[in-house]
């Protein structure tokens, strides 16, 4: 065992990394979502590709639970409070009713290939259900990787609905999980008051901790600033000490609502929204790090899961696994998204068709099909090959064919791409903002000049981009459509309250 030395360990690490990151540039060319070829290349450096043994579920399932923390906050500090409120109630009905259903239905389907003489999986009801909802959830690493590598735009708010639902559906699929465990080790029955009670109490509990650890984080983030207020120190050695903080806070609050007997997933996203809706100096820095963060700990899991997994193992369950992995994608998704979304009759056919396909499995259900293994349930092997294999099934099978499929339903919006990033942040103090536009024919029609353009009073153009090209404008620059416009405007609001006399 000589060769399991520090060294090696971290030659092995990065080398993972780098392969991982140079191989997966190529995933655009070949269509396939960035993080399937990380899971890919870790089972190629795995037990059946180079040799490398891992095998430690409890050390996979504490790391998938750090990297789960880092996606969920970053996820919620990327959720706009004005984009989700018009979707609010059906993006919480999907990530709750809809994961219920959806592991009602998927188990009771596994329950019906156990019983058939063919099939080589023999599992009673709650083991059925067990790895049904260990699937139940949209993963939010794939849905957040996918859809923001797109700059496509789509209609009826469908972004902030997948986006929403897929960073908040995670704790109830994680508390189906637990309490199906704890039912199955101890041998009761499983009631449906007891597992109400306790839904009500991690779902409550997990709210209130996380908008209450939100604020606080914001507090000592001001905090932070009034200290230094004296001090002369450098502007973005305060971005980088912030944003250590608040990644500190990530996990404090997933330790602090966890040992208040709340659910600690949920408590991190709803932080995160706190935080991410919250007008804080330095945002973007904080922002850049925890994307940062979110990519490594994304990489970092889906490498390891690979790593995990032995391919020799699977082929025993290939048949009823893609038999499972069908159900979801056809039946089992689909009808769990219509029953839950029949009261929203504005949401239309196509939308809900949509929002059905997307049902992206990732690194969360590998994660939560460690659980089982972990406390020894039986057959607890050939649930987590199932779940592992049906993941790869649904990134390569839906993964792939998002954006296709938003363009046959006619639901791409090309008037709503996403705002060109200029890479330029205002100070929080300073009573302006900045905003981008992209012009248009008819933007043009009046003249095609920045002078003949009616910009409100206050507003001024500070840089053109088009294309690749970036442009310091004059009064005299012939303007395109297509350009994109960084526009700094006057808060006149803030302007007003920040030189109201004391």
């Amino acid at each position: 065992m000589g060769y399991i030395t520090s060294e090696n360990i971290l030659l092995v690490g990065s080398s993972l990394l780098v392969a991982g990151v140079l191989i997966g540039k190529t995933s655009y060319r070949v269509g396939l979502p960035l993080l399937l070829i990380f899971l890919l290349v870790g089972m190629g450096f795995g037990t059946d590709g180079l040799g490398i043994q891992f095998s430690d579920m409890h050390t996979a399932q504490f790391i998938g639970m750090i990297a789960l923390c880092i996606i969920l906050f970053s996820g919620g500090m990327g959720t706009k409070l004005s984009a989700i409120r018009p979707i609010l109630f059906p993006g919480l009905v999907l990530s709750t009713i809809g994961v219920l259903l959806t592991a009602f239905v998927t188990g009771l389907f596994i329950w019906w290939l156990s019983g058939m003489s063919w099939t080589n999986i023999h599992f009673a009801f709650l083991p059925s259900l067990l790895l049904a909802a260990t699937m139940s959830s949209t993963d939010s690493a794939s849905v957040f990787g996918i859809l923001g590598s797109q700059k496509v735009g789509l209609k009826n708010n469908l972004r902030p609905m997948l986006e929403l639902e897929s960073g908040s559906n995670d704790p109830m699929a994680y508390m189906l999980t637990i309490i199906l465990i704890e039912t199955i080790t101890l041998g009761g029955e499983l009631s449906a008051w007891s597992v109400l009670i306790q839904l009500i109490l991690q779902f409550g509990v997990g709210t209130a901790a996380g908008w209450a650890m939100g604020k606080i984080t914001v507090w000592l983030i001001s905090l932070y600033h009034r200290l230094g207020k004296n001090n002369s120190e450098d502007l973005s050695q305060a971005t980088a000490m912030i944003s250590i903080l608040v990644l500190g806070s990530v996990f404090l609050t997933f330790s602090v609502t966890t040992a208040l007997s709340g659910n600690g997933y949920l408590a991190v996203y709803i932080a995160g929204i706190v935080l991410g809706n919250t007008r804080l100096p330095g945002h973007r820095g904080i922002s850049k790090f925890m994307d940062g963060m979110t990519w490594l700990g994304q990489i970092v899991v889906f490498l390891m899961l690979g790593l995990l997994v032995n391919p020799h193992e699977m082929v025993s369950v290939i048949a009823v696994s893609l038999l499972i992995g069908i159900f979801m994608i056809l039946i089992g998704r689909p009808l769990s998204v219509f029953i839950s979304l029949a009261p929203f009759r504005k949401i239309s056919m196509r939308s809900k068709v949509f929002i059905s396909w997307v049902g992206l499995r990732g690194a969360v259900p590998i994660i939560f099909a460690t659980y089982p293994v972990v406390s020894d349930i039986e057959g607890a092997g050939q649930i987590f090959n199932i779940v592992f294999f049906v993941t790869l099934l649904s990134l390569l099978v839906q993964g792939t064919t998002v954006i296709a499929s938003a363009r046959g339903l006619n639901l791409v919006d090309s008037d709503a791409g996403k705002d060109e990033d200029f890479g330029v942040e205002l100070a929080d103090e300073l009573p302006t903002s900045l905003k981008t536009i992209t012009l248009t024919e008819k933007m043009l029609t009046s003249g095609n000049t920045l002078r003949d353009m009616s910009l409100p009073a206050g507003s001024l153009v500070m840089m053109i981009r088009r294309g690749q090209r970036y442009i310091v404008p004059n009064g005299t620059k012939k303007l395109l459509p297509g350009d994109h416009l960084l526009i700094i405007e006057e808060d006149c609001q803030k302007s007003i309250h920040d030189n109201r006399p004391s």
